[in-house]
């Protein structure tokens, strides 16, 4: 499908247009600002071409209501796909590639088109960008933008000193025979450079274009992900080096990328307030790739685990009195911001389960929970109440993104209904349901499961969390607010709907997190140690992976 916005003759004059292409797969509520980004242009002879890659926000509703914006839809094929089907709309002699979650400056595209008209025969040019927070909007301290003026192919090699695709304009000739590899699942764009960089002359400043937003739905977070694919990159271009210099380059830059994904793994855990430990893709990755990362981090986690054990023999007066001391978190356990007396109270410190202190504690083994098991978010999901869960869990494995909701207001909704009652859904029609924190909400709590089997297809999966000890919803659903469960009621309910051993149940809580989430404590405030210590007799959080066989 393909919508073409109304366009005044008078816009487009005898001056070169540039074809601003915006990918966008469920970015609806980032997308105006980028789009903005480009309405405000110094160069205003433009065309943006936003292509939705099966979207299930509301990007179709606010691209056509803008007259503006040349609107092509797909059905999700992945970031890669979209930009090709951008190419092939783009009527502009230049092309930009901005994703719906950035920006760009103002100036950034009269500066590469001068750039570009200044050297004819080049395949792209690149300026520098900074990278910010999306939420804050504030800039980070470290920017890494290196330009480069000389041999760009082999620099490349090296590294992507370019480092965002919207601070390069390209030559839209150059796509005649080359487009994105739509089998590459991460670094696409570096891909693209090299092999352009490999058939024309490239040109590089260091001009800022761009503003790349971090996020943590960032695909460059996903380091495991990044390293498999940079080095496949590498790899690919063993067959075209020539010379001996460019021979060196590659193998140069294979350990540079190796280097830095394993100090930004580390980074990442050694920064993490809660100390939370890496996956097992990323313990691998630094075993393979890093061994002296890989023990440090392994003698960091059992000294972790040495000063829980010493400190659960100590009397609790005196372990409260060297917390208080600092000398039981002095470079392993963060400083407490509550301790025991805190709790001598009768206002909790949130009525809101401490969604307003940095985060609910259950909330962490949700996710938790939930990327443990992020393999079977994939191909039709349906979704309870919204479908945060679907897309930052999902990502690009979902094809189809379902919302049921009892409130028929919710705009957002694809099928509208109670679970426990709810024929208008399909049967076997989905691969996986995410049903989060809303089973205590139904009176029927034996018919919802059933309708959740019911629409699983055949090796479907429900990933389920309910809650046990917790604060009751002041708000919106207080008056539907009917149970608190334990392990033994879910099993007794599993057990009938999806038959014994076709489940795998998981309990989390202790004493002090149950008393803490009951408080409204934030996740930060809670000493870290208390995240890996469960205890079955404290239920704070019940989860379930059932399937249907």
């Amino acid at each position: 499908m393909h919508y073409t916005a109304m366009t005044n003759e008078n816009t487009f004059s005898d001056k070169p247009i540039v074809s601003v292409v915006i990918p966008c797969y469920n970015h609806a509520h980032y997308l105006p600002d980028a789009v903005q980004s480009v309405r405000e242009q110094t160069y205003r002879h433009t065309e943006i071409i936003v292509v939705d890659d099966g979207s299930k926000d509301h990007t179709r509703d606010y691209c056509l209501s803008q007259s503006d914006i040349i609107y092509v839809y797909q059905e999700n094929q992945g970031l890669s796909a979209a930009r090709n089907k951008g190419i092939d709309y783009a009527r502009g002699a230049f092309l930009v590639f901005l994703d719906a979650d950035d920006l760009l400056f103002p100036e950034g595209i009269e500066i590469n088109l001068q750039y570009v008209l200044a050297h004819p025969k080049c395949g792209f040019v690149s300026g520098g960008h900074i990278k910010s927070d999306l939420i804050s909007g504030q800039p980070f301290v470290e920017q890494d933008y290196q330009p480069v003026y000389e041999n760009h192919y082999q620099a490349l090699l090296q590294g992507n000193y370019i480092g965002m695709h919207a601070a390069v304009m390209y030559q839209v000739h150059v796509f005649d025979d080359l487009i994105y590899d739509t089998s590459m699942k991460a670094c696409e764009d570096y891909d693209l450079y090299c092999k352009i960089a490999r058939q024309y002359p490239v040109v590089c400043h260091d001009k800022l274009i761009a503003n790349y937003r971090l996020h943590s739905s960032n695909m460059s977070g996903n380091i495991p992900l990044m390293l498999e694919n940079v080095l496949k990159v590498l790899d690919r271009q063993r067959p075209f080096i020539k010379t001996s210099e460019a021979s060196i380059a590659l193998k140069r830059g294979k350990k540079v990328w190796k280097e830095y994904y394993c100090e930004q793994l580390w980074k990442k855990y050694h920064n993490d307030e809660q100390k939370k430990p890496i996956s097992h893709d990323e313990l691998l990755l630094l075993l393979k790739y890093d061994k002296k990362k890989y023990m440090k981090y392994l003698l960091k986690r059992s000294k972790l685990y040495l000063v829980y054990w010493a400190e659960s023999l100590m009397p609790v007066f005196l372990a409260r009195f060297l917390r208080r001391k600092g000398i039981l978190n002095r470079g392993i356990l963060l400083p407490n911001t509550i301790d025991g007396g805190h709790f001598e109270r009768f206002e909790p410190f949130s009525r809101s389960y401490g969604f307003d202190r940095g985060g609910p504690i259950d909330r962490f083994f949700i996710e938790r929970f939930l990327r443990s098991n992020a393999h079977s978010v994939k191909g039709r999901v349906l979704e309870i109440g919204d479908n945060e869960y679907t897309l930052m869990i999902g990502g690009n494995n979902v094809e189809i993104s379902d919302i049921l909701h009892v409130n028929e207001n919710n705009k957002k909704a694809t099928f509208i209904g109670d679970l426990s009652d709810a024929p208008g859904l399909p049967s076997d029609a989905f691969d996986c349901v995410i049903l989060t924190q809303t089973l205590h909400l139904i009176w029927d709590v034996k018919d919802a499961l059933e309708t959740c089997k019911r629409v699983l297809k055949k090796g479907g999966c429900l990933l389920l969390t309910v809650p046990g000890i917790s604060q009751i919803e002041v708000g919106e659903w207080a008056t539907t607010w009917y149970w608190s469960f334990t392990d033994r009621s879910i099993k007794k309910f599993m057990n009938e709907t999806f038959g014994e051993g076709n489940y795998e149940l998981e309990v989390f809580g202790n004493a002090y997190l149950a008393s803490a989430f009951l408080f409204g404590a934030g996740q930060g405030e809670v000493d870290p140690r208390f995240y890996d210590l469960q205890d079955p007799y404290y239920q704070m959080l019940i989860c379930v992976k059932a399937v249907k066989h």
